[in-house]
């Protein structure tokens, strides 16, 4: 028996090490081209010197593929962060973390432009895609309620939501990145998103008041 739990042990821990060579394989396919266009099971397959089939059972389809390397680029870019901002006392600095962390993500590899690119281009995973974005539509949500309360009109609070939305996003850190750096890009984010909130709580003290 402990030799069969050896074995199992031995192809559990080489299943784990093909996974991630074929992972890596797929991030660097990605910061070579930037584009997603020439992304496929059988080019990864070669490039991480496995078969297309070892890539198969691994991943089951090329978004399945493409949601792991977004994932693993994800854990390795600071995202996990973002579970500790909702336990941050000040929703105001819980929002300017975010910015930072949604920045040095977007910065921290050039494979990120290229699966950015499947929201228009791969409709397969552009789906998967804007259903993690979605993800922190739903965090600036619960920080906007926060720090306005229950004063600001629904309207004005989603309006809001979705300014910064755009102001975190990808497209917008990539349109400013060119003459700045990742830390420029943040600060001047943090401001613009900070400018949003205000006119958010004046509105909402005005409503307040009547």
């Amino acid at each position: 028996m402990p030799k069969r739990n050896y074995v199992s042990s031995a192809r559990a821990s080489a299943a784990a090490e093909t996974r991630e060579r074929i992972i890596a394989a797929g991030a660097r396919l990605l910061r070579k081209d930037a584009s997603i266009a020439n992304f496929s099971l059988d080019v990864v397959a070669k490039a991480a010197g496995v078969t297309r089939l070892t890539v198969y059972n691994q991943f089951g389809s090329r978004r399945g593929l493409l949601e792991a390397v977004f994932d693993d680029i994800a854990s390795r870019g600071g995202l996990f962060e973002l579970t500790e901002v909702m336990a941050m006392a000040d929703p105001r600095a819980a929002l300017d973390r975010v910015v930072e962390i949604f920045c040095t993500f977007w910065g921290h590899d050039a494979a990120v432009g290229g699966l950015n690119q499947a929201i228009a281009t791969d409709p397969e995973f552009g789906e998967a895609l804007v259903a993690r974005n979605e993800r922190r539509r739903e965090l600036l949500a619960a920080l906007l309620s926060r720090i306005v309360g229950k004063h600001a009109a629904k309207r004005a609070v989603r309006d809001s939501v979705d300014l910064i939305f755009v102001l975190t996003g990808y497209p917008t850190f990539a349109a400013l990145r060119p003459q700045r750096s990742t830390e420029e890009v943040c600060r001047l984010l943090q401001a613009a998103c900070r400018a949003v909130v205000d006119a958010l709580a004046f509105d909402g003290r005005a409503v307040g008041n009547k």
